[in-house]
């Protein structure tokens, strides 16, 4: 497949988000992914964060044995906070996101976490500080450096990501342990979110939580350097809610926050492009990671 032709069945699909989307999007980009060509990666997987069962991560780094001291890159994968996990064996999901940070220089860890209706917010953040301490206490056994690690979250991920950021209570690393944060396709203002089945097995049904619970006012007000990703594609309530923060950021801090437009893309396909050409956000990812690992202030 052409990327024309790529691009062409990625709008025909359009906003929809339903399973059979995801299923059509994942066989767009398996013959993409299986073609691409890769460098040998060693892979450590299940690593134990915490107690739970989901509690689980997957190490990913050079099988070359000098690599040491490379900066690392945390993936959060989303499933609207009741479904997902970390990979799905037999297909790139989502390992093509920890190989490609291989491909470019750094150890990429792919973590998975507890859902809701069982596990309520703040399970998402806390899972989330429970990984952080992990990879800051063990990944240079890996090669990795615990003082460059950048955490990105995707959908449900990225609002778990948001969450921790947002909130120092939730930080069992000092600084939180973070060189920067992506932030794909999230949600952080519960006020104007969708209030579906999904989001309220999470969050909650009282809306008088909801302020309390929303990342929108600490992530303009913390340190740590962060990006936001929407996708031309991304159904309503994600365009809404980029809206909402980049309006947020202008407010406090008299700037626009660090925001990329990913054009024909949707709300999946954003990180699935990950590892293969052409990519959009590998690119932007790689370079605010080699600005920040390298000294320079973003």
């Amino acid at each position: 497949m052409t990327p024309a032709e790529l691009r062409q069945e990625i709008r025909a699909i359009g906003d929809e988000f339903s399973f059979e989307v995801i299923t059509k999007c994942r066989e767009l980009y398996q013959p993409l992914h299986d073609a691409a060509e890769k460098i040998p990666v060693s892979v450590a997987r299940d690593e134990k964060y915490g107690p739970d069962e989901r509690h689980r991560l997957d190490v990913f780094r050079s099988e070359a044995k000098s690599e040491q001291n490379r900066p690392v890159l945390i993936f959060m994968h989303g499933g609207g906070f009741v479904a997902g996990d970390k990979t799905q064996p037999g297909t790139f999901l989502y390992d093509n996101i920890a190989t490609w940070a291989v491909q470019n220089g750094f150890i990429g860890v792919n973590m998975t976490y507890r859902l809701a209706p069982a596990n309520p917010w703040p399970a998402g953040a806390e899972d989330v500080a429970a990984a952080v301490e992990w990879v800051y206490r063990h990944i240079a056994d890996f090669g990795g450096n615990p003082g460059k690690i950048f955490l990105m979250g995707q959908s449900a991920g990225a609002a778990h990501v948001a969450n921790y950021i947002a909130e120092p209570k939730f930080h069992r690393v000092e600084g939180s342990g973070l060189a920067a944060g992506f932030l794909i396709s999230g949600i952080y203002d519960l006020v104007e979110a969708a209030h579906d089945e999904r989001l309220t097995s999470y969050y909650g049904t009282d809306p008088g939580t909801y302020v309390a619970r929303s990342s929108l006012k600490g992530l303009t007000e913390t340190e740590v350097p962060l990006l936001f990703s929407l996708s031309e594609f991304d159904p309503y309530d994600f365009q809404n809610q980029a809206a909402r923060v980049t309006t947020a950021f202008i407010k406090a801090r008299k700037t626009c926050p660090r925001l990329l437009f990913l054009t024909n893309h949707n709300h999946l396909t954003s990180t699935l492009q990950l590892g293969i050409e052409p990519d959009t956000l590998g690119p932007e990812l790689k370079t605010m990671m080699d600005d920040i690992s390298s000294g320079v202030v973003v």
